[in-house]
């Protein structure tokens, strides 16, 4: 993955409430809190992306390195059967042929492993950012439900009024950061129906990892 999507993605993980906060100089965390939900979606896509193309080269060198491996396994047979028949000049053909595969197979097991650890990461860099995701979307629900009890409360607008509004978010804000992970919240508007598809299947995946872990506990206990 190229070094500026993983800053991108750094960005995106360790991103601090208070810092999007002191930058709001209009006063408007709303906006730029649906702003950095955005950029975010954008960051996810293009390490899925990444993520889909490197699943492909991995699928297309693992099947290269079985080939290969086929065809060392036949020549050996075809160099038996060409020493059986006193045909010297087919065998060396053959085992010319093997050297050139076994030349190919430890520069195809080296792509393998860099191709498998990168998947490892952008499979990582994706469930942090749809962990991260799910934070700022609870963050922005709290906000927004702080903002209607404010507005419900009928207060005066002022700017005692706006930096009390402020003092809450940050103490909402505040205790969803201290938080290993987030609960899904208010989904977005717009393309409503692939975003539920994918939070549902999102919830299949770690509700499938979770099994497994406690498989594994379950095993190490007996």
């Amino acid at each position: 993955m190229a070094d500026s999507l993983k800053t991108r993605v750094g960005r995106v993980i360790t991103g601090s409430v208070h810092a999007l906060l002191d930058r709001i100089e209009d006063l408007n965390p709303q906006a730029a809190m649906e702003q950095a939900l955005r950029e975010a979606d954008g960051v996810i896509d293009e390490v899925r992306h990444e993520l889909g193309l490197v699943s492909a080269n991995r699928h297309l060198a693992q099947q290269q390195h079985a080939k290969l491996n086929r065809s060392h396994e036949e020549l050996r047979d075809q160099i038996a059967q060409a020493l059986a028949a006193q045909r010297e000049d087919l065998a060396r053909a053959a085992v010319s042929r093997q050297i050139d595969i076994e030349a190919q197979i430890p520069v195809l097991e080296t792509t393998l492993a860099d191709l498998g650890r990168q998947e490892q990461e952008l499979q990582g860099f994706t469930a942090a950012l749809l962990a991260k995701k799910r934070e700022m979307q609870e963050a922005l629900a709290q906000f927004r439900n702080s903002r209607a009890a404010t507005e419900s409360a009928a207060q005066p607008i002022g700017q005692s009024s706006v930096e009390q509004r402020l003092g809450k978010v940050t103490d909402a804000f505040d205790k969803i950061y201290q938080r290993q992970t987030g609960l899904d919240g208010t989904q977005r508007t717009g393309n409503l129906d692939q975003a539920s598809r994918l939070n549902e299947l999102e919830a299949l995946v770690r509700d499938h990892k979770i099994s497994e872990r406690m498989a594994r506990i379950k095993a190490g206990q007996a």
